[in-house]
């Protein structure tokens, strides 16, 4: 694959990442809606704990899964094609195990299991079926999760999010007609599962249609390939398991020191963060196989390019993105919950947001990057050491002051100490640059170019006539109108005519307008 390749399918993947994400989260708020709406108490209770179950299962991944990336993306690139299959086969098989192991834990112990949930007697017997029918379901989509991963470690993410995409309109087509017909709780969680399942059963056909001399073949496994794949998997595992901590920690430090009801406080603000980071990360994923491929291949140049260009064009996105919420924070916490945000959940959101703003700046892409060069150890012990001093912060925080802030703020400065005080000059090392030199093409010109954004908002909001705090329609269109305003900023002042060009291509050729 040329250099010219893995550019294209960067730009094909991320633009593929972005689209899908912005129609599955208007699918999934009109079928969370639907839900809500037809479902009791306690069956909406119950279907929401099992799909957090389903999030969680990527604990039991191991970090196989990003192993399967990293090596399909390598020994690929060098055409080592029976190691290749020696590795993706034992992966494969581990998987396996691993979904059998965790049916029959909860089908033996499903019974204990709904009594722990205080579910009512009148529902047991039918819920703990749908508990069973779940891990069924979890098991069969545990071995076949190798596949996506051999996708991605191809580059081909687009491919991914347009399957897993058709996965999510069959479920919604399946969930309106389930509510037409009244067809029950367990035919809603057999279409979730086979929204699952199918996708990556198709991932399955064209992962081994791209690398046909792969193979997958129980006489492939070897204990020896486990050994020689469990070190860096562990390394991947333990930074997945301290990101975990990080995002999902909050909520226990707060309920634990202050009370439960404290929780709804910080969720408010929080909630805009994390739409930011889910929004801005889908560009630096696209960046992980493409690094493995070239780290592989040894093209250091192209990889400092990635580091430096990849950076840059994730502060682009996220520049205007991170100003729009700063500045709407009052409107999309009314959005969100139907009430005007307190004064601690409006600072909530915004220190939140900034810190996901910041760790944009300096870990988004350069993690991605490093984590596929061979710093997997070094990561893992920045990773473990933000987490442990985020906790440290937060709970010291909160126990003297007794302020839900004070969490925010725990995550805000660790994270700030670790990507400004470390991954920063590793930035700057790694793209032979000066600090100065690396700020002045990653972040100075952005800013310089939303200047006008940034003059747009600071009239709007002190202009009677754009005060959107108590209508929902005018903050709708007042934060239309200021993504326009950012995106032509963008586009006239922060893309480079090449970059305009090629998106201009892209576009033409998603409409048709010239042949592909």
């Amino acid at each position: 694959m040329t250099n010219e390749e893995v550019k294209k399918n960067i730009w094909r993947n991320s633009l593929s990442s972005y689209l899908c994400q912005a129609l599955k989260m208007g699918m999934g708020l009109l079928m969370f809606r639907m839900l809500y709406q037809t479902l009791s108490r306690e069956e909406f209770g119950f279907w929401a704990l099992l799909w957090s179950v389903f999030g969680f299962g990527t604990l039991l991944d191991f970090g196989f899964g990003f192993t399967a990336q990293k090596r399909v993306a390598e020994l690929s690139a060098i055409g080592e094609w029976d190691h290749l299959s020696r590795i993706l086969s034992t992966i494969f098989f581990v998987y396996l195990v691993i979904g059998l192991v965790m049916f029959a834990v909860v089908w033996a112990g499903s019974a204990q299991m709904i009594s722990l949930f205080h579910i009512d007697p009148a529902n047991q017997h039918r819920f703990r079926m749908l508990l069973i029918l779940f891990f069924v379901g979890m098991g069969v989509t545990f071995p076949l999760g190798v596949f996506p991963e051999m996708l991605v470690g191809c580059q081909r993410i687009a491919l991914v999010n347009t399957l897993f995409f058709l996965g999510v309109c069959g479920n919604f087509i399946g969930l309106c007609a389930a509510m037409y017909f009244h067809w029950g709780l367990m035919t809603l969680l057999a279409m979730g599962l086979l929204a699952a399942i199918l996708p990556s059963i198709a991932s399955a056909y064209y992962a081994l249609r791209l690398l046909p001399k792969v193979r997958i073949r129980l006489r492939l496994f070897s204990m020896g390939m486990v050994r020689e794949t469990t070190q860096f998997s562990l390394y991947a595992y333990v930074i997945t398991v301290s990101n975990l901590l990080l995002a999902k920690t909050d909520q226990l430090v707060i309920s634990t020191a202050l009370a439960v009801a404290a929780v709804a406080i910080y969720q408010a603000g929080a909630k805009v963060g994390d739409m930011f980071i889910n929004f801005t990360q889908m560009l630096p994923d696209a960046f992980s196989p493409a690094a493995a491929h070239l780290h592989a291949k040894g093209d250091k140049d192209f990889l400092r390019e990635l580091l430096v260009n990849g950076t840059r064009l994730s502060v682009i996105i996220g520049t205007p993105l991170y100003m729009i919420c700063a500045f709407y924070m009052q409107g999309l916490v009314r959005l969100l919950t139907g009430a005007p945000p307190s004064r601690e959940t409006f600072w909530i959101g915004q220190v939140l947001l900034f810190w996901g703003y910041s760790s944009l700046i300096t870990q988004s892409v350069s993690k991605r990057i490093f984590i596929m060069c061979g710093h997997e150890k070094k990561l893992m012990l920045i990773t473990v050491a933000e987490t442990i001093l985020n906790l440290g912060l937060s709970i010291g925080l909160i126990l003297h002051f007794k302020n839900v802030l004070c969490v925010a703020l725990g995550s805000l400065i660790s994270s700030m100490l670790v990507g400004w005080g470390y991954l920063w000059p590793w930035m700057i090392r790694e793209s032979r640059l000066s600090g100065w030199q690396l700020a002045a093409t990653i972040i100075f010109p952005i800013w310089l170019a939303c200047l006008p954004l940034l003059g747009f908002l600071l009239f709007a909001r002190f202009c009677p006539w754009f005060d959107f705090r108590g209508s929902t329609p005018i903050f709708i269109a007042e934060s239309m109108l200021a993504f326009a305003v950012g995106g032509l900023c963008l586009w006239r002042g922060a893309l480079k005519d090449g970059e305009r060009e090629h998106l201009v291509a892209k576009f033409d050729k998603i409409l048709g307008r010239v042949p592909a």
